[in-house]
């Protein structure tokens, strides 16, 4: 820029980018587990791991979605008993096997790809109690 007196000054420029949206929250409901305290389900049994999603977007942008479960850090795929939605994963009596696994859910806003985030869950599949009782004359009986 040149001023009044033919002088060449440099000009000030401060860029700031205003982001219009943050990262999304996640909370997974149950909640509260670790790989080493990891939530129990009896093999039996059916369970649903259920999320809450906050958005803090003032921004119009489409979200994504994504279950992913782990075990051992090895990615297993989903097939058609596992039902997952948006925000809840369905997991049938007798569809994994005992051991520990992590359920993650990554939410990704399309618009602000870097803003995404994830929050994990971890299950334990044990056995079902299953207590034989000898009864007399020979027959038995399960509790």
């Amino acid at each position: 820029k040149v001023n009044r007196e033919g002088k060449i000054e440099k000009e000030k420029f401060c860029f700031v980018k205003i982001l219009a949206c943050r990262s999304p929250q996640i909370i997974l409901i149950p909640s509260g587990s670790t790989l080493i305290n990891p939530l129990k389900f009896r093999r039996s049994q059916d369970f649903y791991i259920v999320s809450l999603i906050e958005l803090n977007c003032n921004d119009s942008t489409s979200i994504q979605s994504q279950w992913i479960l782990k075990n051992n850090s090895n990615v297993i795929s989903f097939d058609s008993q596992i039902e997952t939605t948006f925000s809840e994963i369905f997991i049938p009596a007798r569809k994994l096997p005992f051991g520990i696994f992590q359920l993650e859910l990554t939410i990704t806003l399309n618009k602000y790809p870097t803003l995404n985030h994830c929050s994990s869950v971890y299950v334990e599949i044990i056995p079902t109690n299953i207590i034989p009782n000898l009864v007399q004359l020979g027959t038995s009986m399960i509790t």
